[in-house]
């Protein structure tokens, strides 16, 4: 496969994660993350390094955000709630 369509590959995939994360969908974290398995292969091929450091780094944070995507929010805390702690803790 040649550098050049590795680099329009590896832009495509990169932006549809971006363009999905945007969306606010957990896909966009996941296609991201699948995307750095194509950088290694690239940084490996070329022998560019520097790429081979920037996937684990941006792996990292591809995987940070996908995990507090898929991590349930807490409820709201509502009135009652509060109400009820300043009463236990005026006691």
């Amino acid at each position: 496969m040649s550098y050049q369509l590795w680099s329009w590959l590896l832009m495509a995939v990169g932006v549809t994660g971006l363009w999905l994360a945007g969306k606010r969908s957990w896909t966009g974290w996941a296609v991201g993350l699948g995307a750095q398995v194509l950088w290694l292969a690239y940084s490996l091929v070329t022998e560019q390094w520097g790429f081979l450091v920037s996937c684990f780094v941006y792996g990292a944070v591809y995987i940070r955000n996908l995990r507090a995507w898929l991590r349930p929010t807490p409820a709201p805390v509502t009135a009652s709630a509060e109400q009820e702690v300043t009463e236990c803790a005026a006691s």
